[in-house]
């Protein structure tokens, strides 16, 4: 069913629907009579059907409220630094999809990319759309935030609060992955962490070691800076039974 995002404050009786959704709502060809989805952000579903063409828009009528099904029980945040390339796209979009509650870029030692000012403005712009545009089609009850942090400092400090927090580094680690999260029999926050293409200096590592970070790793192999948080996140949805 088609989906749409939309502020609770609007979503009552009859709607009215502009702008861009009403323009997706022309190439999906829906007609009157036909349901669809607006969500408000916060977990609740609004089963909406279209009524006619209003203007430049559409009205639209709320039949029925649900609660948003596709919202994990635990919340997720991927902190990874700045990759090269179009691999930050990639990292939104299928953490969007896994569950993230949200993304954070960070700048690391060996980071290749480091945009700033200007740069990160325009890029932010971009990413939020994406991580809106993958709510929609992953049917999520939100849609994940997308940020950006000066420091691996700040990052690693924002990281450590979560009541597991992972810092994944393919050296020598404390912990596998398994190991980590059976650490605690229960928590509802999760941050996790990964580096950048050439991986993360050792210094970094003992910085995250003294903020309280689990050093975790994933196995003998090495994965690419943009698998490397979606294997994480995978997992951390898998072990608290959300995948």
């Amino acid at each position: 069913m088609p989906r749409f995002f939309m502020d609770e404050g609007v979503l009552s009786g009859i709607i009215q629907i502009t702008g861009r959704d009403a323009e997706h709502i022309k190439v999906l060809r829906l007609r009157p009579g036909e349901t669809f989805t607006i969500c408000d952000g916060r977990g609740t579903d609004y089963i909406c059907r279209l009524l006619e063409k209003k203007g430049q828009g559409f009205e639209a009528e709320v039949i029925k409220t649900v609660s948003s099904e596709g919202e994990p029980t635990v919340n997720c945040t991927v902190y990874t630094a700045f990759p090269k390339g179009d691999k930050a796209e990639t990292i939104i979009q299928k953490s969007v999809e896994h569950g993230a509650a949200k993304i954070v870029f960070f700048p690391s030692v060996r980071c290749v990319s480091r945009p700033d000012g200007k740069a990160v403005i325009k890029k932010l712009e971009r990413w939020r759309k994406i991580s809106e545009e993958a709510a929609k089609q992953s049917e999520r009850g939100i849609i994940p935030e997308v940020d950006v942090l000066d420091s691996f400092e700040a990052a690693v400090a924002e990281a450590s609060k979560a009541e597991m927090p992972l810092f994944f580094y393919e050296g020598d680690t404390d912990y596998s992955i398994k190991q980590a999260l059976s650490s605690k029999s229960k928590y509802d926050t999760v941050s996790v962490v990964t580096g950048p293409e050439g991986g993360f200096e050792p210094t970094e590592v003992t910085k995250a070691r003294e903020h309280g970070m689990l050093i975790s790793g994933m196995g003998k192999r090495i994965l690419r800076c943009e698998t490397a948080p979606l294997c994480a996140l995978a997992a951390v949805m898998f072990h608290t039974d959300n995948l």
